[in-house]
């Protein structure tokens, strides 16, 4: 059941899906925006509770809220900052910041996926079906790419980036977890590689991070495949063969977005 709540509360953080508010007992009340329904909100409350009780590094959640046909849920409030904050902190950490981002990816691929998830397929069948400024032959590769994708069973992120990576006392705590899904490890990592492909720094990052970013952005897709591949066992080729896919849903996620 969804509860009503007050989000006269501090505006903790505002992002392209959803808004984070200040909570009482250190948490955050996450609204989604509006555009989004009622059940989307459930499915991310159940899907990041699920994750935080099999004991991964996932934010707790604890119930739900509804606020002028916004709705949400109570999270943990996790103290720390993002490890994309961190690299603009410490520059000099880049290569670091994405051989951890393989680790904690390749942690995460250590599970199992609650059922109650939905599957990668599904979910990539959705956004080739919405994908927008594809030419026939970037959507023919998309679907031959598709068709490779076997049904998986293990815990994918969906959007695993620095930004989706807190630093906290009790060690790195991965958020967002709105589009996990059950499926296959190596589809999941081909969504990060299209992401350092095409990714872009939030608006007010300094300069030196994007004139770093724009030298360094394959030589960092690298680090972070390097470290995946020696960690997980998986191969190159397990991965390339589903950056097609991962290209069209990118794209569809984009033309979802307002503005």
């Amino acid at each position: 059941m969804l509860a009503s709540a007050d989000h006269s509360n501090q505006l903790v953080a505002k992002g392209m899906t959803s808004d984070l508010f200040a909570w009482p007992q250190n948490r955050l009340l996450k609204l989604l925006h509006t555009r989004f329904p009622r059940d989307v909100a459930e499915r991310e409350f159940e899907i990041t509770r699920a994750l935080h009780t099999a004991g991964l590094p996932a934010p707790a959640a604890y119930e739900l809220h509804e606020v002028d046909n916004r709705f949400g849920f109570i999270l943990e409030r996790i103290d720390g900052i993002s490890l994309l904050q961190f690299v603009e902190r410490k520059p000099w950490k880049l290569f670091y910041a994405a051989r951890l981002l393989a680790e904690l990816h390749a942690q995460v691929h250590q599970y199992a996926a609650p059922l109650a998830l939905p599957s990668q397929r599904s979910q990539l069948e959705r956004w080739l079906a919405n994908a927008r400024d594809f030419t026939s032959a970037d959507r023919r590769a998309a679907e031959a790419s598709l068709a490779q994708l076997p049904n998986g069973e293990i815990l994918c992120h969906g959007d695993m980036h620095p930004a989706n990576i807190l630093l906290s006392s009790r060690g790195p705590v991965i958020i967002d977890w709105s589009t996990a899904t059950r499926g296959q490890a190596s589809a999941d990592v081909a969504r990060t590689s299209v992401l350092f492909e095409s990714a872009h720094l939030p608006p007010g990052s300094p300069i030196y991070m994007r004139l770093l970013l724009a030298l360094a952005r394959r030589l960092l897709h690298r680090t972070y495949l390097r470290r995946y591949l020696a960690l997980s066992g998986a191969s190159l080729s397990d991965v390339t063969k589903f950056l097609p896919i991962q290209r069209a849903a990118t794209s569809a996620w984009r033309s979802s977005l307002p503005g």
